[in-house]
């Protein structure tokens, strides 16, 4: 199997491995875009994306509390505790979490969706709008129309998007994204790995991400 890294000898390379029903995810991606404000070399690092579902076994959409209550146990209170806690570190982030809208659902077509914008250069456009749309706006991330729209707004072509999901395109892309998460242990997103070198798990302090690309270009320029 094809690592997903690749030969990644320009710029530095950051794979990340999320979903985007993952409230972690979203601030985890706001925690490395604050790492790299600071970081001189910005501009010489690539963010790649790579699917992973953190519910495989949704088969329908629900409310994220009856989800979990039902196939996790999570007791309410910790839920909404832990959502809090959340939205507040959002919040300072910029990110508008709104959990009592929050859906789940099987992120299959969402995840082939970016694999689609990837090949169009609109990879994090699409990733960040469908963050917007699960923890602001309450959507439905595995509705077709819902999803072609929001690949228009961030620069699709509305009509291919729908013939993307209304089939199996990108399936295998998707498929490679999971087989190699399994191959590599991840077993929880977010999951970044820096230069196929170094890995982050989860949705870690800003200066974590910054020593990590720090440490990725010292490497660089040790040749």
């Amino acid at each position: 199997m094809a690592s997903a890294f690749g030969s990644a000898a320009e710029p530095v390379v950051v794979d990340v491995w999320s979903d985007v029903v993952c409230p972690f995810c979203y601030l985890g991606d706001a925690h490395l875009k604050e790492a790299l404000k600071d970081f001189p070399q910005a501009s010489s690092v690539q963010i790649r994306y790579h699917s992973f579902q953190l519910h495989p076994d949704a088969l329908k959409t629900m409310p994220v509390g009856d989800y979990l209550k039902t196939k996790v146990g999570v007791p309410l209170e910790q839920l909404q505790a832990s959502q809090s806690q959340i939205a507040a570190r959002g919040a300072e982030l910029g990110l508008d979490y709104h959990f009592e809208h929050q859906l789940v659902t099987n992120t299959r077509d969402a995840h082939r969706l970016i694999h689609f914008a990837k090949a169009q250069g609109r990879e994090h456009d699409m990733v960040m709008r469908l963050f917007r749309a699960e923890f602001t706006e309450g959507a439905d991330v595995s509705d077709h129309d819902l999803l072609a729209n929001l690949a228009e707004e961030a620069g699709l072509d509305r009509a291919k998007a729908l013939e993307v999901l209304g089939s199996d395109a990108y399936e295998s892309d998707f498929r490679a994204d999971i087989e190699q998460a399994q191959a590599l242990g991840i077993s929880g997103v977010p999951f970044f790995v820096f230069d196929g070198k170094r890995a982050v798990s989860g949705a870690q302090p800003v200066e974590l991400f910054r020593r990590a690309l720090d440490l990725s270009w010292q490497d660089r320029a040790a040749g």
